[in-house]
């Protein structure tokens, strides 16, 4: 399929502003020719700021446009499931937005859907994309520091201000629509990170508790082990002091320091000193694994792009596991059932 890509966003939201949408555009061989939104005045708005031709209000308008090659998915994760299956139904691929879906049930029903009908299923983890990350995993690989003895992430963010009773509960901290609290939305970027650096987690294992009051985890603790034999130690504090965000490699010759969403130099430090290496985010962060999408759905020799529903459904997996405690199972539609949660 060597021609244009033409996309169609559902859910043209904040993430797709400057994250995505630009991306799809500015893409070589991609189009971004439709968008979806409920709100009709938001869609149109969006349409004409973007300069898209065609805006719908109604997602099954937009998959069934004969001008729409492949779907993007951005809506929260209690609408992944739903819109992928009907993506799957009319015969085109999709790009889902992270995390993949609320539980790892909801991720398998996907990834099976679409093998059965051998379409392309992408998912939004684009750090396995960005030049400071494929960098990390080359040096990690090249053997420079060593023999890898542990891996160790910290993050921490001040706890969110109180709401009043009558003010609706964000999405990203409503299990019906997230999947869990902020775990889901941003431990999802490091634990898939790890899978992209590291190879799939094993042996993993955690806990998650409730210290900053309402009802899904705001802190996590995980332990894993990675290829090779090294283990690794990670938490989250979604109501801590200071804000923290630190990946540290540590090897028998050496140590790579990085963050999740800092934009920084990767460390690396070794017996022959400390070097810094800069590789900034490019300025639609998304756009480094939309273009190996698109290479890949156009068919250019070689493409293949790194973040598929096989991958960020074992992402689904890992975070089901440390969760499972907290919420009395996931593999369930547990959002329905708060009251049954032992909350850790």
């Amino acid at each position: 399929m060597n021609k244009t890509i033409r996309w169609g966003i559902i859910g043209c939201g904040d993430v797709t502003e400057v994250k995505s949408g630009p991306a799809l555009q500015k893409a070589t061989g991609s189009e971004l020719v439709a968008v979806m939104r409920r709100d009709a005045a938001k869609a149109k708005d969006y349409a004409r700021r973007h300069g898209v031709g065609t805006w719908y209000s109604q997602a099954e308008d937009l998959i069934a446009d004969p001008n729409v090659d492949a779907v993007y998915v951005a809506t929260p994760p209690g609408n992944h499931l739903e819109y992928a299956l009907a993506v799957c139904a009319a015969g085109k691929p999709a790009y889902i937005e992270k995390p993949m879906a609320r539980n790892h049930s909801e991720c398998r029903r996907m990834v099976d859907a679409f093998a059965a009908r051998d379409l392309p299923l992408f998912v939004a983890y684009y750090r396995r994309a960005l030049p400071r990350f494929v960098e990390a995993r080359a040096l990690i690989a090249s053997g420079r520091l060593g023999r890898m003895t542990a891996v160790n992430y910290r993050y921490a963010s001040p706890g969110s201000e109180s709401r009043s009773q009558d003010e609706a509960i964000p999405w990203r901290l409503s299990a019906e629509h997230s999947g869990g609290g902020l775990f889901l939305d941003l431990a999802s970027h490091t634990l898939d990170l790890f899978d992209f650096l590291f190879g799939p987690l094993e042996a993993v294992a955690g806990r998650a508790g409730n210290l900053g009051g309402g009802d899904v985890e705001d802190t996590v603790a995980v332990q894993f082990r990675v290829a090779g034999g090294a283990l690794g130690l990670a938490s989250w504090n979604f109501c801590g002091y200071l804000r923290e965000d630190v990946i540290q490699v540590t090897g028998t010759q050496g140590r790579l320091t990085i963050s999740t969403f800092g934009d920084g130099p990767l460390e690396v430090e070794t017996a022959a000193g400390r070097e810094h290496l800069p590789r900034p985010n490019p300025a639609h962060i998304q756009q480094p694994l939309i273009q190996s999408m698109v290479d890949e759905l156009r068919g250019l020799p070689g493409a293949v792009c790194p973040s598929i529903g096989a991958s960020a459904a074992r992402t689904s997996a890992v975070m089901d596991t440390v969760l499972r405690s907290y919420y009395g199972g996931r593999e369930d539609a547990f959002w329905q059932r708060p009251a049954t949660w032992p909350r850790g």
